[in-house]
Parts: C-alpha cells; structure tokens; sequence
C-alpha cells in the first residue's frame, strides 16, 4: 500500500485498513491454562461444559426428614399421619437423600409425638424439598460460551460444573514507549523545559481496563537508532508496541520512518481532533502505534483505536460506553477537515441534561479528568448551536451524573473547597463547576443549565453589585441571587513588585493578562480603564485572556506577565504581590425552584459554615457576604 505522509483518514475507514491487515498476519491471542479460582475476569478461550452434575446427587433443600413420600399421602389435621422412627431419616440442608426416600418434610411442619414419633396434618409429594441430581447444571450442559468473560458467579458455575482449570485467552502484552528529549520521569521539581512523562501511567491505566498487561520501557531520547532499538526489543516481547510522541511532522519525530524500516505504516494521520498525527503500523504480525505526545491526543487514539485492538486480540467486538441525549450549554465551532471529540461534562438540570463543553487543548488533560462524557462532531459539520439537542457517549455511569450538582459562571477557589468539604462529609452527590464569566452563569440558569452560577456583575452606574443585570437578563424573576462572600479584587504582581505598580492606572506601563470577555473581573477592569481614561488599545496584553483567576496567577509567577486582576486568595497561592483596587461581592445565583434541591441546600450550609469560614479565612481575601 502506498504512504501518504500525515494524510488525512476517516477514523473508522483507517482502523478498517490496520484491523484488515492484522488479519491477515494472524494476529490473535495466545492460550493459557489457568485455576478457575483465579481465573475471575479473564476471557475463556472455547465453549466451557460441565463434567458433573450439580448438583451430582440428590440433595436436601431444607432441615427436617427424609421420606418415602408415599407414607405421608392422607395426611391432613382430621386425619394426621403418625411417622415413627423406621419412617424417617433426620437430614439437614445439603445432605444426600437416603436410598428408599424422596422427599424431605420440614422441621417446621412436624409435630413431636414422643417416643421420637412425629406426626404431620399435610402430605409431601415426590421430590419435595429435594434438589434432585442436575437441578441446576447437568452434565454436558455449555456453562459460558467461547470468548465469555468470566466473571464472579460464573467461575462459581465452572466449579459447580466440575472444572478446575480453564483455557483462557492470555493477556496481551503492550510496550510503551515513552520518547523525548525534554521528557523527564515524574518530579515535584522539573527543571525548565522539563516535561513530566505522565502519558505511560495514563496508558497502562487505560491498558488495564481494556484487558492488556502493560511493559513501560526507559525514556528514549530523540535519537533515531535509539528509538528504533527500543522498538526492536518491545517487538520481540510483547504483543503490541506504543510509540508515545514522535508521531507528528517535526525535526525529531522519527516513529513514522522507525515503523516503514520495520515493517509497514498503514495509516498516518486520521481526520479527527484530537489525535490526527497518530501512525498505524504492523511488523511481525503485532500492531506499532505512534501515539501523539499531547495528553489528550494520546487518550483519544488509546480509547478509539488501541482499546478496538486489544478487543480484536481477544476475538471480540469492544463495547462502547452507554450514549445519552443532553442539551448543549454553549456554541461550539468546528473544522470541517475532522471529526472533533469534545470533552464535555453533565447533569441533570429539571427534566433534561445539560452539557457543557470543557476546554478543547490537546495538552488540556484536565479536561479529561472532569469530563463526563464526550460529544462527537462530525466531519462535515462547522458547529452546533446552544440548545440543540446532543448525543453523548458516556465516561461515567448516569446515575453518578443524575447526582451531581452544577455550579457554573465565575470562577472562584472557595467552590472546590466546599466541593472538598462535602467529599470529606460523604454528600451523595459530587460537584461538577466550569468557568464561563458571571454573564455565563446568568445566561446559563436562565435557560436551565445550571442548579448555581457564580456571579460580582458591577454596575458601572450605581456601583452596585449583580441587581441590575439579573433584573435586565432575568427580567421574570425567577431568579435569585443568595449570600454568597465578600472578596477582595486587587492587582497581581510579581514578588517584590519590580515595576513598582501603585494602582490601576500603572497597567499601562506592564505586560497584563487579562480574563475573558464576560467574566466580572473583565468587566471590572473595563469599568477601572473607563473611570482612568484609559483606552483598551493603551494595554500589552487586553486581549490575553485567561478563564480562572489561578491561571492569571500562574502566568504572572512564570514571567509570561507582570500584572492581572485577580482574587487576593490566587495571589497568596502563587506567592505574588497584591496592590488592593476594591471589594465586591460574590453571590450564587439560584433559579428559585431549586433552592429547596438538596444539593444546593447541602453546598450552601457548608459555605455558611463556622467549620467554613476557619477555611476562608486561612485562604485569605474574604469577607462574610
């Protein structure tokens, strides 16, 4: 087949080509025999059969007597039946049934006649109260057919059946390998320009649920003949090879060149995103994927592609997760050239789901760790609306995503800590919050996607806070805003204050970042430029937006800025200097039918907690609402 450098596949007809020629290089899975008693999870090879009965005689159900069932026919309270010593034979549960009887009468229905005589006033029939041989499995019966997946009860049915041992399909082992010369083993230090290699760890994980073993090999630096050594020694031990990084276009990305002199590139590039530079190849009969070095990337071509091979190792078709309908909180916009894996996150908001988009960044791992599912846009598609109506396939079960409580809108720490708190209490329920502006929190429980938005919408006009906009945007009043705290909004700057930044005014003079349009604190600064006359156009860096006041933070303690509005707690975090501008208020805005939800009611005494306020206080920057 003919290589087309990072050429542009559909997804579905590119693992066509490599499950196509895996095929027909044989790739299946290798057998092993194991001890049923330890054989729990794993996929039986062939049909399994019982060699045995069960049960193989026949067995008492109850504690009482067995019986020749004929000696009780008659029996009734007029004209009870007298049972004496010869008659009977004590047994408990589970004991044989002596030769001659064949029926067992309860202990509960027998009458003490002295003289170890008893009577009874109902008659038994044939195999009454007896689990006669094969009640449940009988000899020759198929317990689980081939390329079942044993679980707890069924390797019980196994032993009952007979079998001790099983021939299972063995574990597929796969190689990964992490590639990179700025990549470093895990560190609470890194250097600068040090990259944390973290994607093996996610992979085996991944490897895990999907059934395989994983090997992790050394970091292999960017050189060619140490990669394609790395790539030979994987090959000759294991039974998929992961090549992680080095699948794109630049200087240093040799995994496409390493797979032609080995064997055979099939696919490199797929038109989704993320994931388009992944590489497809086989050598010697196993399957060599070039996995994207960015997180995300890297999760979407292990969950879509590698997680289908493993499947096709055991002889199955892979399952995917459960898929729901939801309401799209917010506009998403997208490229016609690939089908785009949106991380999402959900909950129940009245009758329907809400989704909300989570940041789309390759190297965004986060947004993985807090997704709840994944919307997929096709291909030929440049966007959906908000409010349309969405499939979402699942990350987690849908009962845990009925229980979840949505706070969206402004962002603030003081969230995660009371989502903490309640964790500690053991709530029922998680938190799920996302970070779109105070006007996201009043769009979004206006039109019923959120249980809470936080919002501190300053009225340029009365110097009020959040009044003004909730009556202009919510004018039915079916909204409210509740205590929420009082926060001190100030300027962020470096350690020891370099520039010598006094007030707002001074911003001219700095590198700022700024937050997104609708957030508070960007109208907050708009309203100071205006009050300083100040034109936008005067600021490096207005249009440098950042959506939570710790990422403002974060680049300011890296150099990347030397001043933001932000929150006094983010400053205390990062260890920066903080010249106060004002204070406002943060309230949650609350659609008034859900001020009696009992997770709005749990997060909102917690928050007026004294246990709460100790937790402020050591964050700094806040005062009672």
């Amino acid at each position: 087949m003919k290589h087309n450098y990072l050429n542009n596949v559909p997804l579905d007809e590119a693992k066509t080509i490599l499950f196509n020629h895996l095929q027909a290089s044989g790739f299946s899975g290798k057998t092993e025999t194991v001890k049923v008693t330890d054989a729990c999870g794993r996929v039986i090879k062939n049909a399994a059969y019982a060699v045995i009965c069960s049960p193989h005689y026949n067995a008492s159900a109850m504690d009482g007597v067995a019986v020749k069932s004929e000696k009780t026919f008659g029996a009734s309270e007029k004209t009870p039946v007298t049972l004496d010593v010869a008659d009977y034979t004590v047994v408990d549960t589970g004991d044989p049934i002596p030769d001659g009887c064949d029926a067992v009468i309860m202990v509960e229905d027998l009458i003490d006649a002295g003289d170890d005589k008893f009577n009874i006033i109902s008659a038994v029939y044939p195999w009454q109260n007896v689990r006669q041989v094969g009640e449940d499995i009988c000899m020759g019966d198929m317990i689980a057919p081939s390329g079942t997946v044993l679980t707890p009860s069924l390797c019980g049915a196994l032993l009952a059946g007979g079998i001790t041992e099983i021939e299972v399909v063995k574990k597929p082992l796969a190689g990964i390998i992490p590639t990179g010369d700025e990549i470093v083993a895990p560190t609470s230090n890194p250097g600068k320009g040090d990259i944390i290699e973290f994607n093996s760890t996610v992979f085996k994980g991944m490897l895990d649920s999907f059934g395989a073993e994983a090997k992790v090999y050394p970091i292999t630096p960017d050189k060619k003949e140490l990669i394609k050594s790395a790539v030979e020694k994987a090959l000759a031990e294991c039974d998929i090879v992961l090549i992680s990084a080095g699948s794109s276009a630049g200087r240093d990305d040799y995994t496409s060149e390493i797979i032609s002199s080995l064997g055979t590139v099939l696919v490199h590039g797929i038109a989704i995103k993320p994931g388009k530079p992944a590489v497809l190849g086989e050598a010697r009969g196993k399957p060599i994927i070039g996995i994207p070095g960015y997180p995300v990337s890297a999760i979407v071509i292990m969950d879509e592609i590698v997680g289908d091979v493993v499947s096709m190792y055991y002889g199955k078709e892979r399952a995917k997760g459960e898929t729901v309908k939801a309401t799209l909180s917010k506009k998403i916009v997208s490229s016609l050239k690939y089908t785009e894996y949106v991380r999402v996150s959900l909950g129940r908001i009245g009758e329907k789901l809400s989704a909300s988009p989570l940041a789309r960044g390759a190297g965004v791992i986060t947004s993985f760790t807090k997704a709840d599912g994944v919307l997929l846009v096709p291909q030929d598609c440049e966007g959906i609306e908000a409010g349309e109506e969405v499939a979402i396939r699942l990350n987690r079960p849908l009962c845990e995503i009925e229980n979840t409580l949505i706070i969206t809108g402004s962002h603030d720490p003081l969230i995660d800590e009371v989502s903490d708190f309640l964790a500690k209490k053991g709530a029922p329920f998680r938190v799920c919050s996302t970070h779109v502006g105070s006007m996201g929190a009043i769009y979004a429980v206006r039109d019923g996607l959120a249980h809470m938005g936080g919002i501190h919408l300053l009225d340029a006009e009365t110097g009020e806070y959040n009044k003004s906009y909730i009556e202009k945007y919510i004018p039915s009043g079916n909204a409210l805003a509740v205590r929420g705290v009082g926060r001190v909004q100030g300027l962020m700057v470096k350690k020891g204050n370099p520039l010598g930044i006094k007030e707002f005014a001074d911003i001219k003079n700095a590198r700022y970042v700024n937050r997104q349009r609708g957030a508070g604190t960007r109208i907050l600064c708009d309203y100071l430029l205006d009050k300083n006359g100040i034109s936008a156009d005067e600021i490096n860096g207005y249009n440098n937006e950042e959506f939570t006041h710790t990422a403002v933070a974060a680049l300011i303690a890296a150099g990347n800025a030397d001043a933001g509005l932000g929150i006094y707690s983010a400053a205390k975090m990062y260890d920066l200097d903080f010249i106060p501008i004002c204070n406002e208020t943060y309230e949650f805005l609350i659609d008034k039918k859900y001020l009696e939800n009992p997770m709005v009611k749990a997060f909102l005494e917690v928050l007026y907690s004294d246990e709460f306020k100790t937790r402020l206080n050591e964050m700094g920057g806040y005062t009672e609402g």
